[in-house]
């Protein structure tokens, strides 16, 4: 049984500029076809736009509050949230709240960096 505590996994940024703490995956269990992480988005920050070509995503708003786009589509997301990302989706959160963004997200295959494409420089 693989049993993993947030307060054990070291945090890493991603290619889209989150901070993130990969909980389970097949680099640190024996899950094999996805995996589960926790991101953390500073009051003000953002993620940048990208997307992943063979990737899905959920995302999970487990506290604070902030704005999702996919595509042209952009909404208001907060504590309780659950958001469907499909593969090939250009997509971005951004933390509009005055608190920290925390959001669980699941990757179907795994995240992989290899599988982002940012489509935004970092000044956009």
């Amino acid at each position: 049984m693989d049993v993993t505590n947030i307060d054990q996994v070291p945090a890493f940024t991603t290619k889209d500029g989150s901070e993130i703490r990969e909980l389970l995956a097949h680099r640190n269990s024996c899950i094999r076809n996805q995996s589960l992480a926790e991101a953390r988005i500073p009051v003000g920050g953002s993620t940048l736009e990208h997307f992943h070509p063979v990737t899905e995503e959920i995302y999970l708003i487990t506290a604070g509050s902030g704005k999702m786009r996919i595509e042209k589509e952009a909404r208001e997301v907060k504590v309780g949230d659950a958001i469907a990302i499909p593969p090939g989706q250009k997509h971005k959160i951004w933390n509009t709240g005055g608190d920290v963004l925390t959001l669980l997200c699941c990757c179907a295959p795994a995240y992989e960096h290899n599988d982002t494409v940012i489509t935004e420089h970092e000044t956009d």
